[in-house]
């Protein structure tokens, strides 16, 4: 029986997830912050969206392929960084970077990652981009973005909607800490789940390892802190702009949800803007994206990024109608993972190819670029009062 018989959809791989994941990692992974009204919000929002089908178009093979940054790429999707990936499935970032190498897709790693990206660089195909979480320390700074380049990553993310820590009471009620440690109420949850178990059984410490060679300012940390706390830091325009100085590879903001803030980011010189609300995961009063995705579109021509509740070729498909050049999705590759190990991804990815074409199919839609005005849904009246904005 093929893998798209058993698990045809991405909701299938999320629900085998959570079957496979003890509790304090599946509430890592799923959860969000607060009553999680902005992760609900999300897919509410998608699904308020909607596309319009053509008939009479004859048979025709839809062409995936989505330009962005100097490259075509053969599907508009990417995989967004998690934190702690590693905490997921053992060697995450590793299965996650060969699965996007292959398929010829960007691949991000997080600095708070558990592998470095002197880890990554073997298996980490032409499009590799790095998460910044924004260090204090200039020289760690400089030292995170030589290490970056120097193994192969060409684009950088900053992610500037982390300005402080989130609350995620799902986790602290699971009883994962950070970093994690294996105490007698975590280890209860791991013994009802074998094949994670398995899995992780040469995984004795999950950590940050792009921050091992910082360890020594750790004695400058409160005892109650850990080594990641140096990146405690909430960056400004002028951060930005320090930033865009020492980085001469493609520069993307992620976590912008206002469109006034799009001029001021093209004149700082970066090269794509990302629209997330970190998936729900740090602020519970955010907008849904795809709602603030049309103004933001208007607001520039850069390329938009977009992520925050996708679940599907058709919510890749919503999300270019009203405005975005390419989609990231996180927590769909690391379901994909737990569900199926090393070969999940890859299956994730043929689940969103498959999906795209058939969906591209229902809309005539030969290309990406001819998708059809998007509408509400909430309001049949409105049809077309989402349109295509200008480029």
């Amino acid at each position: 029986m093929s893998l798209h018989q058993t698990h045809p959809a991405l909701s299938d791989l999320r629900d085998a997830a959570r079957r496979r994941l003890p509790k304090f990692v599946w509430e890592y992974l799923d959860s969000a912050t607060g009553t999680e009204a902005t992760k609900h919000r999300n897919r509410a929002a998608l699904d308020r969206i909607g596309l319009m089908p053509s008939i009479l178009h004859g048979p025709f093979t839809p062409d995936l392929t989505a330009p962005l940054l100097g490259h075509d790429f053969p599907l508009p999707v990417g995989i967004a960084p998690v934190g702690m990936s590693g905490l997921i499935w053992e060697r995450a970032e590793i299965h996650l970077a060969r699965a996007a190498a292959r398929a010829g897709i960007p691949y991000s790693l997080s600095t708070v990652a558990t592998r470095s990206p002197e880890d990554v660089a073997p298996h980490l195909g032409d499009h590799g981009w790095f998460q910044l979480y924004p260090p204090k320390d200039e020289g760690i700074r400089l030292d995170m973005l030589a290490r970056a380049r120097d193994a192969g990553f060409t684009g950088l993310v900053l992610t500037v909607d982390v300005p402080v820590a989130s609350r995620r009471e799902r986790q602290t009620r699971s009883g994962l800490t950070s970093p994690p440690k294996l105490t007698p109420r975590l280890l209860a949850q791991v013994l009802g789940k074998p094949a994670w178990a398995w899995a992780m059984r040469n995984e004795r410490d999950v950590h940050m390892r792009t921050l091992d060679k910082y360890s020594d300012l750790q004695a400058s940390l409160p005892p109650t802190e850990h080594i990641g706390y140096l990146l405690r830091t909430s960056p400004d325009w002028d951060y930005l702009r320090w930033l865009r100085d020492h980085w001469k590879g493609h520069l993307i903001v992620k976590g912008v949800l206002r469109a006034e803030d799009a001029a001021p980011l093209e004149a700082a010189g970066v090269d794509a803007i990302w629209i997330s609300n970190h998936a729900g995961r740090q602020f519970d009063a955010a907008p849904a994206t795809i709602d603030v995705l049309p103004a933001i579109r208007a607001a520039t021509g850069l390329p938009i990024l977009f992520d925050s509740g996708i679940e599907s070729g058709l919510d890749i498909l919503r999300a270019m109608a009203l405005g975005a050049d390419f989609v990231m999705l996180g927590r769909g590759f690391h379901y994909a993972l737990a569900a199926l190990g090393p070969e999940g991804p890859a299956h994730l990815i043929d689940i969103l190819a498959k999906d795209l074409a058939a969906n591209m199919g229902q809309l005539g839609a030969t290309t990406l670029r001819a998708l059809p005005p998007a509408f509400s849904l909430d309001a049949a009246s409105e049809i077309g009062s989402f349109c295509t904005a200008e480029r």
